[in-house]
């Protein structure tokens, strides 16, 4: 029978009542929870049953396991977790109904209790300091004349956010443990936390997760020394509430926030095993930080760390598991709706709203509550002067030269006090130096060291560059992050002298390293190398000159020329040079003759436009480019239609500007001379962007040769593409991969074929719907056109009937075909025949590809009796997966005999065998053999027939590449091989073999290959494949 507080606090039947409430889905999510309350007192507990059990059963387990109170407390907190707040209240309702009848056991156990909460405090006091001192402590002098109430609506607006940080992930069932709030600096991060701790303290948040909560905060942390956790964080412990060693015995209900990690001056290198476990012992607090980070000290304990987005990857390496959410800032509707009322003038408001949104950067930028009300500020000021905000608005660097050119203008009579140049250039070393330390709060003592004094501090607080922590003692920062950047900037431009290999050149100091920096790999560089290239404006220069009455230098122009120029002569790859960021930052100098200069050593480019801003400066900058041959863009996103709930006109930046932007880069086609091949795989343009780019493809002036227009939709076929083919006396090659153009495209591009204008030679139609339907259409072109050497047709179902019909063109004597790719068509043997007697009177088809299709052996038969004819002129022949076996090796080694043309062999993926390699290899070392490549790819092969390949190879003098990859050979076969291999004398240079596919002792035998024959290359695959994507060892 149930003791008497089971049946008092928790009838028999009450907590099945309660189950029985939850959907399939919460059982499964109050079952986990409750494997994780589970306690070790309670020996192997049975989560098998737990988990197959049904609610009654549940109920039963539970009264198993939890005894008296207990069932009914474990219950409430889950129900807490997974946030059912009505079945908590209606429970707390039967707890308190169930109080009022407790026998004399129960009330002696409450009343124990009650003697360790006097003992050791309930929490009260603690959480009255708090609420002291985090009871809105908003700093309001951020920067002059900010509203008060700011921060405080945005706060409000994300609170939502912090009630579900630590909820259950539905896909995975677990609960974060480590949550990290990231974001951009200034955009509220500090304010939502410490609203954290405010509700907590008042009893708002995290009540059933909790016990209680933890603040640390960077700047506070970096000004300590050796002291244990527990005194760390005993700085708010009342000592009402009794030892604070107590609460931390209990890690598994506390949360510690760390606030601010970015602005640790930690480096984290410690190794794991020199972390600390114990709380109660003293460390240097950076062993400390980096123990609780890394889950070494108080593992079971949850953490809430904020960290901005430029340090957040620093972050994540210290992390082993953790969740991670965004603080976006303000919205696109938050931001339009502040600058409306900001600017009591409507016309202005729009005017404003309307630059801002031009420059997606600079509108994002504004995301930020403290950065939105400056950029309106200075604006406003600027619109009363009668300037004109939209050149302020082009480029970020303008916007901040007036917005700190603004904090030195007289107000009201008074002037802030001017630094002199050593002042400010100190100022600026100070915020480069931080910049590259991603170091962003200063103290009294670094300042000092750093050169400025307490009188220059204060002239730079007294002017709100800088502003004094109101909160921590001696603590320094920057009114912004971007305003430390923008200082951080200016001093590669008061820097006087950039002679190479300066002895006193700081690693701050180094342009090189800074041109080479990326978004990803260096976040906190970004926007200051922009403003840097902002600085090498004239106008620029000149109002900062004027604003600090000091000279500045534009000798770094010359200096970052040369770091383009080694740049530009480098053997990256287009993708790795990252164009894109190197846009953003020749955008912000508006200068065009100077991106002329930089860009004068990039051929290529490639770039990936899926944002407006993309478009903006890839267009700008691109028309300036005048030694580019080629430009690769992939344009996703910018063309989709997008309403946008705002109170500008519709003709505004997202219709009219996207398409002015995209005219500009097109019109690159006709202005500059140099460039002969774009490519724009992968792009999703409209009617309309195609219409430009048409019209551009037509003018007389361009001299584009080579369009490869892959994976691309067009939205009115293919009508367009063929006029251009007519009109541009350049355009030999096209590639239209993926296009699905359909039978009435190709259609279409025939007719242009036809043309006596049309000058195309190359044209891929791989993957594009063609049916046997469109090959009618192609054949008739292939007999009228002079000039289309090239056709590639792979991955279209054409059928026997297709390839019938582009047989019977290719008997013409006026067709000039030099390649024809028929891979993957779906024919079969019957196709032989066709190709048999079309390839008898064909006198310039060189290169046949007939790879991936159902020839068989009986198929190969009949075209190897083509083949090997005197007067056949094939050269390449590619036979991969044709389902072909040994049956067909003596037919084959007969035109390898007897045709002298036939350079260039591919059999790969055939089920050939050693057997049939033999016969090959007997073929092979006739002298009278030209075969200079030779694929064996995943043919079946064993080490029983490397022997007759090493023969093959002595006597050969020709066989340049052969291709063994995906063959069984073991160790037996490289021994074989390894002995003709090592030789100088064998005149193979590529062989296809993938080493880690050996065991130990074959792959040090193909190691020592490669010393004793060095011109001879072994490699698995790769990794740039010719536009007719053939097999790899033809690449070398």
């Amino acid at each position: 029978m149930a003791d008497s507080s089971s049946s008092s606090f928790f009838p028999d039947f009450g907590l099945l009542l309660y189950l029985e409430e939850l959907n399939k889905e919460e059982l499964n999510t109050f079952k986990l929870f409750l494997k994780e309350t589970m306690e070790p007192e309670h020996g192997l507990t049975p989560w098998t049953e737990v988990k197959k059990a049904r609610r009654e059963d549940l109920a039963n387990l539970m009264k198993k396991y939890y005894p008296g109170e207990k069932a009914w407390s474990v219950s409430l907190k889950i129900f807490g977790k997974m946030n059912l707040k009505d079945l908590c209240e209606r429970a707390k309702e039967e707890i308190n109904w169930s109080a009022q009848t407790i026998g004399p056991d129960d009330a002696k156990a409450r009343e124990t209790q009650e003697d360790q909460e006097a003992v050791l405090g309930d929490g009260t006091e603690y959480r009255i300091r708090i609420k002291e001192r985090f009871c809105i402590t908003w700093d309001k002098k951020s920067l002059a004349g900010e509203p008060e109430d700011f921060h405080h609506g945005i706060a409000e607006k994300d609170r939502k956010l912090l009630e579900h940080l630590f909820d259950v992930d539905v896909k995975t069932g677990e609960q974060p443990q480590i949550v990290v709030l990231q974001g951009a600096a200034g955009v509220g991060k500090t304010t939502l936390v410490r609203k954290a701790m405010l509700d907590w303290a008042e009893g708002n948040l995290y009540q059933q997760r909790f016990k209680y909560v933890f603040y640390l905060n960077g700047r506070e942390i970096n000004q300590l020394k050796e002291r244990s956790f527990a005194q760390l964080i005993s700085k708010d412990w009342p000592s009402t509430e009794g030892p604070i060693e107590v609460i931390i015995s209990q890690p598994s209900s506390l949360l510690f926030i760390i606030d601010s990690f970015d602005e640790l001056n930690f480096a984290f290198e410690e190794p794991e095993f020199a972390l600390c476990e114990d709380w109660t012992q003293e460390h240097p607090v950076s062993f400390l930080m980096s123990s609780l980070l890394r889950k070494v000290m108080l593992p079971e304990a949850s953490l809430l760390v904020t960290t901005r987005l430029t340090t957040s990857k620093r972050l994540k390496q210290l992390l082993k598991n953790h969740h991670h959410v965004e603080l976006l800032g303000m919205s696109e509707d938050a931001r339009e709706e502040y600058i409306y009322q900001f600017f009591e003038d409507k016309r202005w408001s729009m005017k404003v709203f309307s630059s801002l949104k031009s420059n997606e950067m600079l509108f994002s930028m504004c995301q930020v509550p403290l950065v939105c009300w400056a950029t309106c500020t200075c604006l406003k000021q600027q619109m009363e002067k009668g300037g004109d905000v939209t050149l302020t608005c082009q480029t970020t660097t303008a916007l901040f030269t007036c917005y700190i050119s603004s904090l030195f203008t007289p107000v009201d009579g008074g002037s802030p006090s001017l630094p002199n140049q050593a002042q400010l250039r100190r100022l600026c070393q100070v915020a480069a130096k931080g910049i590259w330390t991603m170091t962003y709060v200063f103290y009294r003592e670094n300042l000092r060291r750093l050169g400025l004094t307490k009188s220059d501090v204060s002239s730079f607080m007294e002017s709100n560059i800088i502003q004094k922590d109101a909160e921590y003692e001696n603590c320094y920062v920057f009114t912004h992050l971007h305003v430390q950047e923008f200082f951080a900037a200016m001093f590669y431009m008061l820097k006087g002298n950039w002679e190479a290999g300066n002895p006193s050149c700081q690693p701050f100091e180094d342009l090189k390293s800074l041109l080479q920096s990326t978004s990803y790999k260096d976040p906190h560089l970004t926007q200051m190398k922009c403003f840097l290239f902002g600085l090498l404006n004239e106008d620029r220069v000149k109002q900062l000159e004027r604003t600090f009455n000091c000279k500045m230098s534009l000798k770094i122009k010359s200096k970052l020329l040369q770091c383009m120029e080694v740049l530009g002569n480098s053997d990256y790859s287009p993708s790795q040079l990252g164009f894109l960021e190197l846009f953003h930052c020749l955008y912000e100098t508006q200068d065009k003759a100077f991106i002329s200069q930089a860009m004068r050593c990039f051929p290529k480019v490639a770039i990936n436009i899926c944002e407006k801003i993309h478009l903006l400066v890839s267009s700008f900058c691109l028309k300036h480019c005048r030694c580019l041959r080629t430009i690769r863009l992939s344009v996703t996103v910018v063309f989709e239609k997008k309403i946008l709930k705002t109170s500008l006109p519709t003709n505004t930046w997202d219709g009219d500007r996207i398409t002015h932007c995209w005219q500009d880069l097109c019109s690159v086609l006709h202005t500059n001379e140099h460039l002969r091949e774009l490519d724009l795989c992968h792009s999703n343009l409209d009617k309309s962007a195609m219409n430009i780019l048409h019209h551009e493809l037509r003018h007389p002036n361009c001299k584009l040769q080579k369009l490869l227009l892959k994976f691309i939709t067009f939205p009115d076929g293919c009508q367009d593409i063929s006029t251009s083919l007519i009109h541009n006396k350049n355009l030999m090659h096209l590639d239209l991969k993926g296009s699905d153009i359909g039978d009435n495209g190709v259609k279409s591009l025939c007719e242009a074929l036809k043309h006596p204008e049309c000058k195309l030679q190359t044209l891929s139609l791989e993957s594009c719907g063609l049916t046997e339907a469109g090959c009618e259409y192609l054949s008739l072109a292939l007999i009228s056109n002079k000039r289309l050497t090239h056709l590639c047709l792979a991955d279209n179902v054409l059928g026997d009937g297709g390839v019938k019909l582009i047989s019977d063109a290719l008997q013409h004597a006026q067709c000039t075909l030099k390649s024809l790719v028929l891979r993957h068509c779906h024919f079969t043997s019957l196709s032989s025949e066709y190709l048999s007697t079309s390839l008898l009177h064909n006198k310039s088809l060189t290169h046949l590809d007939l790879g991936s299709n159902w020839l068989q052996d009986n198929g190969v038969k009949l075209l190897c009796d083509v083949f090997r004819h005197p007067s056949c002129n094939l050269q390449d022949l590619e036979l991969m997966g044709c389902v072909l076996t040994n049956a067909c090796c003596l037919d084959l080694a007969s035109v390898i005999l007897n045709n002298p043309n036939l350079r260039s062999l591919d059999l790969g993926n055939n089920d050939l065998q050693d057997d049939g390699v033999k016969i090959l290899c007997d073929a092979l070392r006739y002298p009278n053999c030209n075969i200079q490549r030779l694929g064996l790819e995943y043919c079946g092969l064993t080490s029983l027939c490397c022997q007759d390949l090493s023969s093959a190879l002595i006597c050969n003098k020709r066989l340049m590449k052969m291709n063994l990859t995906q063959n069984t050979l073991g160790y037996e076969g490289i021994v074989k091989l390894y002995k003709v291999l090592k030789s100088p004398k064998c005149k193979l240079q590529v062989l296809g073999l993938c080493k880690e596919a050996f065991d130990e002792e074959a792959q040090k035998l193909l190691e020592a290959v490669g010393v004793s024959n060095p011109h001879l290359i072994i490699k698995p695959d790769c990794n740039y494949h010719n536009e007719e994507d053939v097999s790899w060892w033809q690449c070398f």
